[in-house]
């Protein structure tokens, strides 16, 4: 089994635990060792997973303005532990091939492994939701006939996106391109760099 055959499948695994509540707060029960790949795959998709069903949940246009705000802080930390999460995976594919010396020519990819793993979390997710579109009973032609074609085009997206992310690891294995891992450093949640925050 290949790298994305194993993370689709638990990407997949996650969209249907969460689904069998379909509610933000039901607590997690991640099946698989901690520490180990499988874990943290669990854990990044259980993430994007709320998160989609909070992006959903904020943009409602009659909902309450303080709950809107606790939700968009909800949001914010969500958005922290998804890239924090991202970086964890990143090391661990550094660690993997730690002993992988690149060729003299290796190049440098425009993005880690681990970046391109959340686009396929993500993907995962689009695909269940337009699914639930193409099966919609209330839902006019038009719009089944519109989400068919859309779900077509994210199904191509997966299966490329799934055999891109293998050949890079595998390239990486081989030498021939090698990774460096760039945190993110975003400025807005650290008080020492956020204006708003460092001039209370």
């Amino acid at each position: 089994m290949s790298f994305t055959e194993q993370a689709n499948r638990i990407f997949n695994q996650v969209i249907k635990d969460y689904h069998l509540t379909d509610n933000v707060d039901t607590p997690i029960h991640n099946p698989y060792e901690t520490d180990s790949i499988e874990y943290s795959l669990y854990l990044k998709c259980w993430i994007d997973t709320v998160q989609w069903h909070f992006e959903d949940i904020i943009r409602d246009p009659h909902i309450d303005p303080i709950e809107a705000l606790k939700l968009k802080r909800r949001i914010d930390k969500s958005n922290q532990d998804r890239t924090d999460l991202v970086e964890e995976i990143d090391s661990y594919f550094r660690q993997y091939y730690s002993n992988v010396t690149p060729l003299k020519d290796a190049r440098l990819n425009t993005e880690s492994p681990a970046w391109a793993v959340d686009r396929l979390s993500i993907l995962a997710l689009k695909i269940y939701h337009m699914q639930e579109q193409v099966d919609r009973q209330d839902a006019s032609a038009e719009h089944i006939d519109r989400c068919k074609a859309k779900l077509a085009v994210l199904l191509e997206q997966q299966k490329d996106l799934s055999l891109a992310i293998d050949q890079l690891l595998e390239d990486i294995a081989e030498g021939r391109k090698y990774m460096k891992v760039y945190r993110q450093m975003k400025m807005y949640n650290d008080p020492s760099t956020n204006p708003i925050l460092y001039k209370k």
